[in-house]
C-alpha cells in the first residue's frame, strides 16, 4: 500500500521543530526472507552483537526477528515463517529491504496526535506494551512507498529491546550471538529514501510541515551528475541533527540513473542506503573486506590531487588509496566515506561508512566519483 503524497494530505499548520522533539533513530527495521541468515552475515560482516530475539519459540508465530546492535546503531531484522503474511508479502515483491525508519520521541501519543494532525497518515494508533522491564508506548505513520515511521517512547523501559522480545540466549546460537570488541559503529548517521521523478519536493515538505524538519542541504543541477545520468537531493533534518534524511529523486539524463534502478528493482518508493557512523572507517573496512563485503571501487586517478582540496586528514592518502576511502572537506571540517556493493541480490539497498571530523557535508566533492563507480555497477548489471 502507498502512503498518499504530501501535496494530498490535508495541509495543516506547519510544524515547528520545538514541538515535535526526536531523540534519534529508535531502529532502522527490515523484512529479509530469512531473519536468521540475515543475522548471521550482519554479525560476521559488520560486527553486529545480537542482543534480542522473539518468534515461534517465543509465541510469535508469523515471523523471526533479531536484534542486530553496534554503538547506538540498531537493525531489525524481520523474517516471515510461514507465507501469507504481510511480511511475506512485503519480501515477495520489494526483496530484502527497510521497512521502518524507527524514531524516538519523548512522548509516542504526543507526537502521532501532531503528525496526524499536520496530515500524516495514521498507521498504527498509540498503544502501550509492557512486560518485566518496564514499558513502551508505540505509534507509526505513512512515509514514502510502504515505508513507515513508528514512533518510540522508551524512557521507562529497560529490556534488550521492546516487549516481546527477549535476549538471543539459545535462539541465536553462534555468530549471531557472539559479542565482539570495541563496536565498529557508534550509530546511524542518515538514512537516504529514493522517491519517484516529481516527488522530492512532496517529500520535503511531508518532512516539514509534520515534524518540524528544516532543510540541511540541497544537490540539484550539476551537483550529482555525469555525462549519462543524474539525480536531486534535499536533506531534511530535526534541529538537532539527530535524524537526518536525504531524499533523492532521478533526474532527466541520457540514460537510467541509480534512482531509476533502485525503483524499478524495489518495485517503488523506499530506503536506498544507511550510513554508519565510525570513528574507525579504516579499521572497519579492513575487517568487513576479511568478512567477505565489497565496496565500489574508486579510480586511482582520484588520488592522485586528492590533497590538493582535501588538505590533511587522519588517514594518509595513500591508506586512502588502498582501501579506496573517499574524502571530502568543507568549511568545517572533513569526513572520509565510502559505499558497499548491494547488500542482497537485488540492486537496491546499501551502506556507507563516514567518520567525520568537523564536517556535516554529505560528500558533495565525491559525488560526481561516486555516481561514476555506480555507473559502472549499472553497467556491469545491464541496468545503465
Amino acid at each position: 500500500m502507498t502512503a498518499p503524497t504530501a501535496a494530498q494530505a490535508p495541509a495543516g499548520r506547519p510544524a515547528r521543530a520545538d514541538d515535535f522533539p526526536v531523540t534519534g533513530i529508535d531502529a532502522v527495521v527490515f523484512a529479509v526472507g530469512n531473519a536468521r541468515q540475515a543475522a548471521h552475515f550482519y554479525a560476521t560482516a559488520f560486527g553486529m552483537r545480537c542482543v534480542a530475539y522473539r518468534g515461534p519459540e517465543t509465541g510469535c508465530r508469523d515471523e523471526a526477528g533479531y536484534v542486530m546492535q553496534a554503538g547506538d546503531a540498531r537493525l531489525v531484522l524481520r523474517g516471515p515463517v510461514r507465507p501469507g503474511t504481510e511480511l511475506a508479502r512485503h519480501v515477495a515483491a520489494h526483496g530484502d529491504g527497510v521497512i521502518d525508519l524507527a524514531i524516538g520521541v519523548p512522548s509516542a501519543r504526543e507526537a502521532f496526535r501532531r503528525a496526524v494532525a499536520r496530515g500524516a497518515r495514521p498507521v498504527e494508533e498509540p498503544r502501550a506494551e509492557q512486560d518485566e522491564h518496564g514499558a513502551v508506548v508505540l505509534a507509526a505513520i505513512g512515509a514514502y512507498g510502504d515505508t513507515r515511521h513508528t514512533l518510540v517512547e522508551r524512557a521507562g523501559y529497560s529490556g534488550p529491546y521492546l516487549p516481546g522480545w527477549t535476549a538471543p540466549g539459545q535462539f541465536a546460537a553462534g555468530p549471531a550471538a557472539a559479542a565482539p570488541g570495541e563496536p565498529w559503529f557508534t550509530g546511524i548517521d542518515h538514512c537516504v529514501g529514493n522517491v519517484e521523478l516529481g516527488r522530492m519536493d512532496e517529500w520535503v515538505s511531508f518532512y516539514h510541515r509534520v515534524m518540524g524538519f528544516t532543510n540541511m542541504k540541497e544537490f540539484v543541477g550539476d551537483d550529482i551528475a555525469t555525462e549519462y545520468s543524474a539525480l536531486m537531493s534535499k536533506v531534511v533534518a530535526d534541529g538537532s541533527r539527530k535524524v537526518k534524511f536525504p531524499i533523492n529523486e532521478p533526474a532527466v539524463g541520457k540514460k537510467r540513473s541509480q534512482i531509476d534502478e533502485y525503483l524499478e528493482f524495489y518495485g517503488g518508493p523506499g530506503v536506498q542506503h544507511i550510513a554508519l557512523a565510525t570513528d574507525d572507517i579504516v579499521g572497519a573496512v579492513r575487517r568487513m573486506r576479511a568478512a567477505g563485503v565489497t565496496f565500489l571501487p574508486t579510480p586511482g586517478s582520484y588520488y592522485d590531487t586528492l590533497g590538493e582540496w582535501v588538505g590533511g586528514t587522519r588517514v594518509p592518502v595513500d591508506v586512502l588509496r588502498e582501501l579506496h576511502i573517499l574524502a571530502d572537506r568543507d568549511e568545517d571540517g572533513y569526513l572520509l566515506q565510502i559505499f558497499t556493493r548491494p547488500v542482497q541480490d537485488r540492486p537496491t539497498v546499501f551502506f556507507e561508512l563516514i567518520e567525520r571530523h568537523g564536517s556535516e557535508g554529505f560528500g558533495k566533492g565525491n559525488f560526481r566519483a561516486l555516481f561514476e563507480a555506480i555507473e559502472r555497477e549499472q553497467a556491469r548489471r545491464g541496468n545503465l
